[in-house]
């Protein structure tokens, strides 16, 4: 099998199935996806033909693409992923961006709750080497990925503790909380499509609602003067989460679309 016959195994051209086949191969054989078609007359090894096959096999039984290559590009990290982890979106980079665009002192303290991969912490301190940035995870496995991604991209004055939300955080205070928690409503028809991923990282109570709300009304114990709680959170829930942050006493609350053009994070202020 060569290149071009691998590469029109599963989908239509120009599809997306197409892209995830030219990434896979990428991965197996270490050409850049870009050069498959200039070498698409290549004939693949026995080797790696089978493990090509294999792999499309994964995904067609719904596996995601990260899980079968072990690693997922996010913001300008290539970030190790593991089925301990949630594979890390593109949208969640709004949650970057919304972060990287508040008004902060030079030496902020930021903690990233539930971080998963650590994609949304290591991107902050990709960008800001003078911040200081603790993340969290409730389940060590997790965490323990998040600082293998951590070591693999230098960025080692990250700080990594492991609990549920604040419990870890004793009376730490910062200015900025962030996270992207779980929100998913258990019976949104979503969760078919994400089966192979952890249900912790993505389903909550109250519809969807529980672990937001549990930030929001905690957060405010835990943030320094004008800080910031900044939160991703489902399409559709743009308006319920601005009426928690409201209720709770924020200000300044307001919700950033994702590229999409859906309600993705919304974030307010502790004004005392």
């Amino acid at each position: 099998m060569n290149i071009a016959q691998a590469l029109a195994l599963r989908g239509e051209a120009e599809s997306y199935e197409r892209q995830e086949n030219a990434w896979l191969l990428e991965h197996i054989t270490k050409i850049d996806s870009f050069d498959l078609v200039m070498k698409k007359d290549q004939v693949l090894t026995d080797e790696q033909e089978q493990a090509y096959v294999a792999a499309l096999a994964r995904i067609e039984a719904g596996e995601p693409l990260a899980y079968v290559t072990g690693s997922q590009p996010f913001w300008t990290l290539d970030l190790i992923v593991t089925p301990d982890t949630l594979v890390p979106r593109p949208d969640t980079e709004v949650l970057v961006e919304t972060v990287l665009r508040l008004d902060l002192p030079e030496d902020a303290r930021i903690v990233d709750l539930g971080t998963g991969t650590g994609a949304v912490a290591l991107s902050l301190a990709s960008e800001r080497d003078t911040w200081d940035i603790t993340a969290t995870d409730i389940y060590e496995p997790t965490l323990a990925v998040a600082q293998q991604n951590a070591e693999k991209h230098d960025l080692n004055d990250v700080t990594f503790v492991c609990g549920s939300w604040f419990a870890p955080l004793n009376r730490k205070f910062f200015d900025v909380i962030v996270s992207n928690p779980p929100y998913i409503d258990a019976d949104d028809a979503h969760m078919q499509d994400l089966a192979t991923e952890p249900e912790r990282a993505l389903v909550a109570a109250d519809h969807g609602l529980a672990d937001l709300k549990v930030i929001i009304q905690q957060g405010k114990k835990h943030l320094t003067l004008d800080g910031w709680v900044v939160l991703e959170h489902g399409y559709d829930q743009g308006d319920a989460v601005q009426k928690i942050f409201k209720e709770a006493g924020y200000k300044q609350v307001r919700t950033v679309k994702d590229y999409g053009g859906n309600d993705r994070v919304t974030l307010g202020q502790w004004i005392q």
